[in-house]
């Protein structure tokens, strides 16, 4: 099993503190959706979602690298592996999106991985948007949020979220953002990764779109004791039945008394939340092979 806590891994956008500097580091952040609702199919392809999208600190480490002119950028991955980390990688598109309105240098990322991919935690999605941050840093652009947060988007649906990085209610197919306050003193977070690999394309043909539904918005300045029956997230009931190892996932939660537990985006990542820190035996129960994080939820 591989464990995360969160005495060493804090969500940070700080970098290495001069701008003239060669290399700087940052940790890309996971994130969980506090309810996810599907609630329409667009004419482009994508979906219309509402969710409320919490900032965790399961962590990336990335590294940026000024290189010399004649050099090509690159990306060095490490930790978990990562397909097609080539040039698609959101890191390296980040880079050659800038590019295109900027003079830039080369430059050489390193990444040490630890958020599981197709977990619906956004751990790709963050690095992508804290390589536009740490580029417009490193390179002083000079870009505001909104500029950030608009090439976020060219880059993935859930990129926008993590220029700002802060609670927040999301719309649209994941681009509108609009920040919220949520009442989470004291709570604390487990997340469990069952080690399965979700397709979101095929998360989203288990569902079907309802746009008749009350606005997340209302959840403003909320905590896990008033979500039990009221927040959900559409795919999880799809998913359950499909993938065991999710529903099993779910079932350690609330056996360890989570006041509130459900998926994280499409999956197959499951969080519950507790009152306060749970006594740590929870870790013994933990299939072999599963990931886990625990942590705050109020940073």
């Amino acid at each position: 099993m591989m464990s995360v806590s969160s005495s060493n891994m804090a969500i940070s956008m700080g970098e290495t503190p001069a701008s003239q500097s060669r290399t700087r580091i940052a940790f890309p952040n996971a994130k969980v959706n506090l309810g996810l609702q599907v609630r329409k199919r667009r004419k482009d392809g994508f979906h219309d979602i509402e969710s409320v999208f919490l900032p965790i600190g399961w962590t990336d480490t990335l590294e940026l690298e000024g290189l010399t002119e004649g050099e090509a950028s690159a990306l060095h991955a490490h930790g978990l592996a990562i397909p097609g980390a080539g040039s698609n990688n959101l890191i390296l598109r980040a880079h050659a999106l800038l590019s295109q309105e900027h003079t830039l240098p080369p430059v050489r990322f390193h990444l040490i991985k630890a958020i599981p991919m197709g977990a619906g935690l956004g751990g790709g999605s963050a690095d992508g948007a804290f390589a536009i941050n740490m580029l417009d840093t490193q390179f002083e652009l000079g870009l505001s949020h909104t500029q950030r947060e608009a090439l976020a988007a060219k880059l993935g649906s859930d990129c926008p979220f993590f220029i700002r990085n802060t609670p927040a209610h999301v719309t649209g197919r994941g681009e509108h953002i609009h920040p919220i306050q949520l009442n989470l003193k004291g709570w604390w977070m487990v997340v469990l990764h069952p080690g399965v690999h979700i397709s979101t394309p095929t998360a989203f043909a288990w569902v079907s779109p309802n746009d008749q539904r009350p606005s997340l918005s209302t959840f403003e300045n909320s905590n896990p004791s008033d979500w039990s029956g009221t927040l959900h997230n559409d795919f999880t009931e799809a998913v359950t039945q499909r993938v065991p190892e999710v529903a099993q996932a779910l079932k350690i939660l609330q056996s360890m008394g989570a006041v509130f537990a459900d998926m994280s985006g499409s999956g197959s990542a499951v969080f519950g939340c507790f009152p306060t820190e749970p006594d740590s035996d929870w870790r013994r129960t933990i299939p072999q092979g599963w990931s886990t994080w625990s942590g705050p939820m109020d940073h």
